[in-house]
């Protein structure tokens, strides 16, 4: 038997393990319309097990209610705002996911021949096409799988034109600044590459001055995200790109806040040679899970050679998988990448077109302008200069009280909405980072507001009630570090 749980004692649910009686049933399979056969006869004995799995029997009322009891508990951006926007959890038309989901598109199989999915090759094709207008460059693959998988591709392609080059022995720096996302750092490692920081200026864009001395012959490249992490456009990328490109090396984009430019600047146009998108984060399928997620890659013509095997091709006819990329780094991912994902970023982009597009950008800048000030009465502002989809605040004259940025992320639960991102970017002390995205309405963006207000009141007066939250959520504050290092996954054997 389990172990004696005192549930009484708690809120928590009772698991699965606890439910049930003998005899109960959810499902029974039709009877058999073959000759029934011993398992034996079927298996090896030393494949069956020696005693039958001590599963719980339960009907199907008692599951469902279990599982619907648990999803209820969660907040999702079906249920709330969620402050970490397109970085992580953006409403995204439901439509989009009803086209994915058609026969059509879902039941297809990779190793079809190609004349039996045209349809699929054709929009893969059109998608292409779509991303490299909107990156403003010449052509792309859809392969990578995340936008860190698009990272280490990028790099990989600069790593191949170097090395067509000759120069690969000698080029084996990138320049990160450091504001940037954490998976920059890391694909540069992944790839092979030293990776060389380079510090922001006052205005929290890239020192030019720092980045003058810091490139030279030993660079490969330099990885930047603009808007940057602090949601602030560079305004020197111009000069950055002409110092780098002097210097031999190339410019990657990482794409993860292209919300903030859709239809209103290029990345090729600011001298960007590669671009990665993140179609799960800017283009229509929810990341907050964890995935699938898509992270193509669109360059430059020099760089076209190198791409990723196949590329969509087509002759004026039909289209076909191309495999003739003479200097290819080869694949990346297994098949053509998650094509449901593909197809979701499609229908957003032809659903919205280029004016869609350029609206979604323009509503998520405004948002994010109109509550950043909104926030700076009661908040520290480091960069006090007009931000883009994003912005970060500072919780230091919070701290000053004994209120972190944490605590008031534990707080912001109580309200019903999510936490926005803490702790980042690291140049920021007791930084928190919020995007509202572009679907929000001003009711929400003046509640959220209402609520920072009366926390930072309550910092002041009460700080007790912040870092003691949050109070109204199922289950209160964890100890976060033992939970990820001891976690109890298994229920407790009799």
């Amino acid at each position: 038997m389990p172990q004696a749980r005192t549930r009484l004692e708690t809120e928590d649910p009772p698991l699965l393990f606890e439910q049930g009686a003998p005899g109960r049933q959810g499902y029974q399979l039709p009877g058999l319309d073959v000759p029934e056969r011993p398992l034996t006869d079927l298996l090896p004995v030393s494949s069956l097990r020696r005693r039958p799995l001590e599963l719980p029997e339960l009907s199907e009322v008692e599951v469902i209610r279990h599982f619907t009891g648990l999803s209820r508990r969660n907040h999702a951006v079906d249920v709330g705002f969620y402050p970490l926007g397109s970085c992580t959890m953006k409403y995204n038309p439901k439509v989009n996911e009803e086209v994915a989901a058609l026969p059509g598109f879902s039941r297809i199989h990779p190793y079809q021949p190609e004349e039996t999915v045209q349809g699929a090759l054709e929009l893969m094709w059109r998608l292409e096409r779509y991303l490299c207008e909107i990156a403003g460059l010449s052509r792309a693959t859809l392969q990578p799988a995340a936008g860190a998988h698009g990272e280490l591709t990028g790099l990989l392609l600069i790593k191949a034109y170097h090395r067509d080059r000759g120069q690969h022995e000698q080029r084996r720096e990138i320049v990160v600044p450091d504001s940037a996302h954490g998976t920059n750092p890391a694909s540069v490692t992944m790839s092979g590459y030293r990776m060389v920081q380079v510090p922001s200026d006052a205005r929290g864009g890239v020192d030019v001055a720092a980045l003058r001395g810091l490139v030279g012959p030993q660079t490969a490249g330099l990885m930047l995200t603009n808007p940057n992490t602090l949601g602030l456009f560079d305004e020197n990328i111009l000069e950055i790109a002409e110092i780098v490109h002097q210097a031999g090396g190339l410019l990657y984009y990482d794409g993860a806040n292209a919300n903030a430019i859709l239809g209103i600047s290029r990345p090729g146009d600011m001298g960007f040679d590669i671009v990665h998108f993140n179609l799960h984060k800017t283009f229509s399928t929810p990341h907050g899970g964890g995935g699938p997620g898509a992270g193509p890659i669109a360059v430059r013509e020099f760089l076209v050679p190198f791409l990723p095997v196949p590329l969509v091709g087509f002759d004026g006819e039909r289209y076909f998988l191309d495999y003739d990329v003479p200097k290819s780094i080869g694949r990346v991912r297994s098949f053509y990448g998650n094509f449901g994902v593909l197809v979701k970023a499609y229908a957003y982009i032809r659903a919205l077109g280029p004016e869609g597009l350029r609206r979604v950008s323009e509503a998520a800048v405004l948002n994010a302008n109109y509550l950043m000030r909104l926030l700076a009465e009661e908040y520290h502002l480091p960069y006090d200069r007009h931000c883009k989809h994003e912005f970060v605040v500072s919780a230091v004259r919070q701290k000053a009280k004994g209120v972190r940025a944490g605590d008031i992320a534990k707080r912001i639960l109580d309200f019903g909405m999510h936490a926005p991102t803490v702790y980042f970017p690291l140049i920021v002390e007791e930084a928190l980072m919020v995007e509202p995205t572009e679907t929000e309405t001003k009711q929400t963006l003046d509640r959220f507001a209402a609520v920072m207000r009366q926390i930072a009141r309550e910092a002041e007066e009460a700080p007790e009630i912040v870092t003691s939250a949050p109070h109204r959520t199922p289950v209160r504050r964890l100890d976060e570090v033992t939970a990820a290092r001891e976690p109890k996954l298994c229920f407790p054997a009799s």
